[in-house]
């Protein structure tokens, strides 16, 4: 590895170290955060403290229809009527989406998304049975704590694409869940309608708490891989989006509003959204390292609940695929001004990443796709064009190397009149004035490849994010949005499963064996004839091998991108080197010699100067070792 590589590594390392340190959270916000957990602290032995009981459910085998209706309205106050009866359900559907809602609870019993299969090619189904969980939490008039979710709701409504749960309390007061569906739509609006409660509530209802949870199934077939991608995402209502750990079970207790809570799976979500705002209140998440789930997330939190009118609880479902540009056309059409985000669960990356792909990357992929046939296709012609629009870049760091490269001989000069380690700081003195004398900036082949990097970084981010990859099958690979297996076993091997995979991804493999031929090529002609730094050479070969195991159970799309990227690369350096005049390029590098010597730049300067001050540190620990002996 030549200097200007060394270089970028260094300066790479720093950026990443210094944009780490800027994003850590300040002082007042830990403070913050510990503030609102002493406060729910007390808020939990405040209730705790409350004559409000929990209904429970009831043993009513031995008793008669009496003391049933007795015990019952012991338990659910006004809400008795609904404490029992039979499970029923409801089916809406459009060309999109099709929910089946029960009448225990009111809730979303299943959630399947039509025009997606799993990796079984089985119909795609966010979640069914009771693998979620949707509940209204409410204090009776007679100070009982009952829960939506137990109780039985009457359908009042039903069309195709609607239908009302209503949950009786009396002749003339209930709660009304309704859900409307749209056609060609993924949003489902979600209703809860009060209608004179007030006398069968507790009076000092302001807010009505909501449990969510839901069980995340695995959809594709590199399961460790799915699962880097499943987190809880969650935005403030005046804020930016976050979420929690996806690698590890996470909580987190929120102490400001939040306008929706997202479920995201690599390529599909379940979101709760709010017309106004979400309370306070706690997020968790529960990874599982194997089985059929790959996570389980559960929310608790609050709507404004108003008892003394029929003001509606305005929120809205999103079951669907995360595609960037469905996400966010919601910011211009159904949530207009609201300034909603949903694009967010589309991980692309640090701010500076997201904005390349969000701009560049995006806009280009999505019209390629559109024009050509095939997505495979689709990332070769998008490679050409990165790699057409980085040429320049390239080009310079190319003839920086090769200004050295045609120096070699002069530098083997110097290191042949001044050998051992004794002299190297006069080398490397040498050295630089050599390249000073005929204007070769040894930095000037790192640029280039440090501007490079956002670009190259931000399609790391894009395809294992690009829903436009999924079940897209290009040569060998059957699907573009995972791994392309060309051998597989099922026996547990240490570390090698663990890191690895149970699989070597062909793409994958064609990628590394480029990069080792890269590597090669690309050493033998950057070499300047200055001495490396022990072991470079083996730990540049020890890198392309690292790489296969860090992408071998990446998407077959990003392998294949790499695979076509590198070999565009090294035709690009033989091409270069076939039409470059070497003779030419060191008789213009000599002609310098004869001009007056550049002003030296600010880094060059204090380089010379350190290396001036490190060899008479030298010179002076070599007369001391002479004087002891």
């Amino acid at each position: 590895m030549d200097k200007n590589a060394i270089w970028g590594f260094i300066l790479i390392f720093l950026v990443v170290i210094g944009f780490s340190y800027l994003n850590r959270p300040s002082k007042g916000q830990i403070e913050a955060q510990q503030r609102y957990l002493d406060s729910m602290a007390i808020v939990e032995r405040q209730t705790a403290a409350q004559p409000a009981l929990a209904a429970e459910s009831p043993d009513t085998s031995n008793l008669s229809d009496s003391a049933v209706a007795e015990r019952l309205a012991a338990l659910y106050g006004d809400f008795s009527f609904a404490a029992q009866g039979e499970e029923t359900f409801i089916t809406l559907e459009n060309e999109l989406l099709m929910l089946r809602l029960s009448s225990k609870g009111g809730r979303v019993y299943s959630a399947g998304l039509k025009q997606y299969t799993n990796y079984e090619d089985k119909p795609l189904m966010l979640f069914d049975k009771d693998e979620s969980y949707f509940s209204a939490t409410l204090i009776t008039a007679n100070n009982r704590i009952v829960n939506t979710g137990d109780l039985y709701f009457e359908t009042i409504e039903q069309s195709p694409l609607s239908t009302t749960f209503r949950l009786k309390t009396g002749d003339d007061a209930w709660l009304d869940f309704v859900y409307n569906l749209h056609p060609d739509d993924y949003m489902v609006d979600f209703n809860i309608v009060p209608h004179n409660l007030l006398n069968h509530v507790s009076s000092q209802t302001g807010s009505l708490d909501l449990t969510w949870k839901q069980k995340i199934r695995q959809q594709e077939k590199g399961r460790k891989f799915e699962e880097r991608y499943a987190q809880l995402f969650y935005k403030y209502l005046s804020d930016d989006v976050e979420h929690l750990k996806e690698t590890k079970d996470d909580s987190k207790a929120v102490p400001n509003k939040l306008k929706w809570i997202g479920y995201k799976d690599q390529y599909f979500s379940s979101a709760l959204i709010a017309k106004e705002s979400f309370g306070a209140g706690q997020l968790d998440s529960k990874y599982f390292k194997n089985g059929e789930y790959l996570k389980d997330y559960s929310t608790s939190t609050s709507v404004d609940f108003d008892i003394r009118s029929d003001k509606p609880v305005e929120l809205s479902y999103f079951f669907g695929p995360n595609d960037y540009n469905l996400l966010k056309s919601y910011d211009k059409t159904k949530f207009e001004g609201q300034d909603l985000q949903l694009e967010k669960l589309v991980y692309l990356g640090w701010s500076l990443f997201r904005s390349i792909n969000k701009w560049i990357i995006i806009p280009v992929f999505d019209w390629l796709v559109g024009s050509i046939a095939g997505v495979g296709l689709a990332i070769l012609v998008l490679t050409l064009i990165v790699k057409i629009v980085l040429f320049p870049l390239v080009y310079k760091s190319l003839m920086s190397s090769a200004k050295m490269r045609v120096m070699k001989p002069q530098i083997e000069a110097i290191t042949a009149k001044h050998p051992g380690q004794g002299n190297a700081m006069v080398r490397q003195q040498k050295t630089m004035e050599l390249y000073r004398q005929v204007g070769i900036n040894p930095m000037s082949g790192c640029v280039p490849m440090l501007i490079q990097m956002p670009i190259l970084l931000a399609l790391f981010w894009f395809f294992p994010s690009a829903i436009e990859l999924r079940h897209q099958s290009f040569l060998w690979a059957k699907d573009l949005a995972t791994y392309d297996a060309i051998i597989q076993w099922n026996t547990y091997i240490p570390f090698i499963s663990d890191s690895f995979g149970n699989h070597i991804s062909l793409f994958c493999l064609l990628m590394t064996v480029v990069n080792v031929i890269y590597t090669k090529y690309n050493m033998d002609q950057a070499n300047t004839g200055q001495e490396q730094m022990p072991g470079m050479k083996v730990m540049m070969y020890i890198m392309p091998v690292f790489m296969m195991f860090f992408l071998n159970s990446y998407s077959s799309g990003l392998n294949y991108y790499y695979f076509i990227s590198t070999l565009i690369t090294i035709l690009q350096t033989i091409a270069f080197r076939y039409f470059l005049n070497e003779n030419a390029l060191l008789a213009k590098l000599e002609a310098n010699k004869k001009n007056p010597p550049k002003k030296k730049s600010g880094f060059m300067a204090r380089l010379e100067e350190a290396q001036r001050k490190q060899q008479a540190m030298l010179r002076e620990q070599q007369k001391k070792q002479g004087k002891r002996r």
